[in-house]
């Protein structure tokens, strides 16, 4: 597992879960800078905000941390594959967007 793959998983589950960095941090009591280094793949929150955001976001860790691909959570009645598909488009848009920024 790289800090870069869990920053992405991370982004994707929150942002499937409709938060933004802000309502984020907020829950757990950091700064919108901490969230946004963990999705970059510049930190790695500690074990106890590892389970905070879990929590919060309910995911496992299994499934943050790339253990599982097992999406542990329903969105609007999509199937696991559907919910993948999602997050996988997410991340594209994401990757697209920060090229053209980068422009």
């Amino acid at each position: 597992m790289s800090l870069e793959f869990f920053g992405e998983r991370l982004k994707a589950v929150r942002k499937a879960k409709r938060l933004t960095q802000l309502d984020l941090s907020k829950r757990l009591d950091v700064s919108k800078g901490t969230i946004s280094s963990y999705e970059q793949g510049v930190s790695f929150p500690s074990i106890e905000t590892l389970i905070k955001i879990c929590h919060i976001l309910d995911t496992s860790s299994d499934y943050l941390l790339g253990i599982s691909d097992n999406l542990p959570f329903k969105m609007g009645g999509l199937t696991d594959e559907q919910m993948e598909s999602v997050l996988q488009f997410v991340s594209l848009i994401e990757k697209a967007n920060s090229i053209i920024e980068n422009e």
